[in-house]
């Protein structure tokens, strides 16, 4: 769609969106005046309509109207939010930088917002100054310090154990506990956990204090030690991100066990991969999840998998009377067996910093899941991630919906409770109504997102009607995102800040991200991850420079806080470093992503690196392809762009599977579709591509962690005969 320069719109352009002629007229005078202010086309002018034009209730076409108008032709990476000096100096690391900031960059600080850069350099070059820092503003408290933050080892001693060096040596620590402390981020009285359950929407969101939670972790610890188990041994958890399963959580880890993460929505099958792969001795889990009008069977699938004991947890309400197996316990009966101990206080399990606290695993979309390992190094990756990038601090109010089978699960806990923030749990879907409305009267401050939950709330208009005022910033991980859908996330908060956030759970966190002192574009990073380096692949397979704009395979230094340096089913050297280039006299770590460093200095994910495709002798990924696609008809919800060679050998040819919108009352022309991705692809891609064919699917086959397999699309579209539907 083609969009007029702000200039050139007319009250019958803006009135034609759905607007009633007085507001129009109102709205082409603020933004006339705008203009003549600031100008036609600068970042100052988009700063002002975002601050004084736009709210939820106008219609998100005149949204766009706006963006694109003042964008028009703007080189690369319009900026769609901009610090201001005021409140980055109220930011954690603007405050740390006011502090540190002379000591640290000498002459070369200036200011929160153009020091930033120069910090992230710094904590890159001086670990060791820049973590000891980091690691005291957040109160973290080590039962027996380190006796460095970094010892780099010996080339020939590191090469095939540590290529990241060992971090924090000699310290004893308890993750769990250092939730749980009182320090001079919070005290007994403040709130940790906000929550509500689906069905009470209408009701006052529940709250837990420190001093509730502290006294039910303990419990559920000291019930976990009656049960006779060897510390360190692994308990599973499989159920919704509850109050209790956080609990749950934090009472393994303070206890010396250790977490096995498994999602809630996997099949049996699955289950009793990632029981038997970590040695599971006890598995927590739910009867039933409610969502809706529904209620999903879990115990059964867990007793399906031939899991070991179980401890049954009730599902509110459930009523439930089913027979437990001989070895399983019900909830109450487990917390039954300690109740004397109700008001004393658990002493936690310090540990050396790398005894393992938790197994998560892969995605696991092509043979056995990678079981990943976090340590007690780990969460303080994830929530110095929390700290410096999405600025969580006391008062913020956290949530994302997740699931504890899933990094950002634990990522949650350790972001928000470390921080001394509050973390917001709904215990339903987050597709409805239900959830907005928890996100308004919750006042969540931070709010994470995946990109196809961004695409379902702006395709029902769910969020509708609600006070997203408290919201501060967005955050959003898990697969590439799109302009126009958070362009339209922005607006329901009033141009708040999207943070992209990419990572990996052998990371525990983020590699690269945003930041709250840097300008914001959409679906784009500004900037490494504390402590992180990036380098883009070229076509040699060694690194391009550093500061040069280009595109391809992401590695990474291998120097990271709690980043994994074991798998339990797998060699990691081989998995990560083996083959990968020496830059700096270190192997760089393999990540997969294929990235794009702009000539604006930005940084855009392209999807996997085997999710691109070679077109006529150009290299592609199906992310460029997609985004194209996805805005080209309105009734097209999303698209997958695959790479299809031709039955007899070829050429690759381009495939696009479509979903629409409304699948059942839609008769779409494929010949004219295909027509327009042609068009748009040719004028926006390159003249050269041409899409073969459009299949219509009802949904994109993903993994249980939302990412598109199109390895799954390839292998059917490959067998497809002419003519043939999916």
């Amino acid at each position: 769609m083609a969009f007029k320069s702000l200039d050139c719109i007319t009250v019958e352009d803006i009135a034609s969106l759905g607007i009633s002629s007085n507001v129009a007229e109102k709205l082409h005078g603020d933004l006339t005046n705008i203009i003549r202010n600031y100008g036609n086309a600068t970042p100052e002018t988009w700063k002002h309509i975002t601050k004084s034009l736009l709210n939820p209730d106008l219609p998100f076409s005149f949204h766009q109207m706006m963006y694109y108008g003042c964008y028009k032709d703007f080189a690369s990476d319009p900026p769609a939010w901009m610090p201001n000096s005021e409140s980055a100096v109220m930011t954690n690391v603007g405050r740390f930088l006011e502090r540190h900031g002379r000591e640290l960059l000498g002459s070369r600080y200036r200011d929160p917002i153009s020091s930033f850069s120069d910090f992230q350099k710094f904590s890159v070059l001086s670990p060791e100054v820049c973590w000891k820092l980091v690691l005291g503003e957040m109160d973290i408290s080590f039962s027996i310090p380190p006796s460095c933050i970094l010892r780099e080892l010996p080339a020939e001693q590191s090469h095939l154990s540590l290529p990241g060096g060992q971090w924090l040596p000699g310290a004893f620590f308890n993750s769990s506990r250092n939730c749980l402390d009182l320090n001079g981020k919070r005290n007994a009285c403040d709130i940790t956990v906000i929550w509500r359950d689906e069905g009470e929407d209408d009701l006052p969101v529940k709250r837990m204090t420190l001093e509730e939670l502290r006294s039910e972790v303990w419990l559920v610890a000291y019930a976990l030690e009656s049960l006779g188990l060897v510390k360190g041994s692994a308990i599973a958890i499989d159920m919704p991100m509850t109050v209790t399963a956080v609990v749950i959580y934090l009472a393994i880890i303070l206890a010396g066990y250790v977490v096995v993460s498994i999602a809630d929505s996997f099949a049996p099958n699955e289950i009793s991969t990632r029981l038997k792969i970590s040695n599971a001795k006890v598995i927590f889990t739910q009867d039933f999840i409610t969502r809706g009008y529904k209620s999903l069977p879990l115990y059964s699938k867990v007793v399906d998998a031939q899991s070991p004991p179980a401890i049954v947890v009730p599902t509110k309400g459930s009523g439930f009377t089913g027979k437990l197996r001989d070895s399983d316990l019900s909830w109450h009966a487990f917390l039954d067996r300690v109740k004397h101990s109700k008001k004393d206080e658990f002493t936690a399990v310090e540990q050396p910093i790398d005894a393992f606290t938790n197994i998560l695993f892969s995605s696991g979309t092509t043979g056995e899941p990678k079981a990943i390992p976090w340590t007690h190094a780990t969460p303080l990756k994830a929530a110095a991630d929390a700290w410096c990038h999405m600025d969580i601090r006391k008062g913020d109010v956290v949530a994302w919906p997740t699931n504890l089978g899933w990094m950002m699960g634990p990522w949650l806990v350790y972001a928000s409770l470390l921080n001394g923030a509050s973390m917001a749990l709904y215990n339903g879907s987050p597709l409805g109504p239900g959830f907005a409305k928890f996100v308004q009267d919750a006042k969540v401050t931070m709010l994470g997102v995946v990109p196809s939950l961004v695409r379902t709330w702006k395709n029902t208009n769910f969020t509708a009607g609600f006070d997203w005022s408290s919201i501060r910033c967005f955050s959003s991980s898990g697969e590439a995102s799109s302009i126009d859908e958070y362009l339209w996330l922005m607006g329901r908060a009033f141009y708040k800040p999207v943070i992209e956030y990419c990572g990996g759970t052998e990371i525990g966190g983020g590699f690269v991200s945003g930041s709250l002192l840097q300008p914001q574009s959409l679906a784009a990073f500004s900037t490494p991850a504390m402590g992180c380096t990036l380098f883009i692949l070229g076509n040699d397979g060694n690194p391009i420079p550093l500061d040069k704009p280009g595109i391809g395979e992401l590695a990474l230094a291998p120097v990271m806080l709690g980043a994994s340096h074991v798998l339990l089913n797998a060699d990691h050297f081989d998995v990560y470093f083996r083959g990968m280039p020496i830059w700096n006299g270190k192997v760089l770590r393999r990540h997969g992503d294929e990235f794009e460093r702009t000539s604006g200095g930005y940084y855009r994910a392209h999807g996997r690196a085997d999710d691109t495709m070679n077109l006529g002798g150009i290299k592609v990924s199906s992310i460029e392809i997609e985004s194209i696609c996805n805005r080209v008809d309105d009734s097209v919800l999303e698209t997958a762009a695959i790479g299809v060679p031709p039955l007899g050998g070829g050429p690759e040819q381009l495939v696009i599977a479509v979903v629409f919108k409304d699948p059942n009352n839609v008769t779409p022309n494929l010949d004219q579709l295909k027509m327009t991705f042609n068009s748009s692809l040719q004028k926006r891609l390159n003249p050269l591509f041409k899409v073969s064919s459009v299949v219509p699917v009802p949904s994109l086959p993903r993994t249980a962690s939302n990412k598109v397999m199109r390895r799954v699309l390839r292998k059917q579209f490959s067998q497809l005969k002419d003519g043939a539907k999916l």
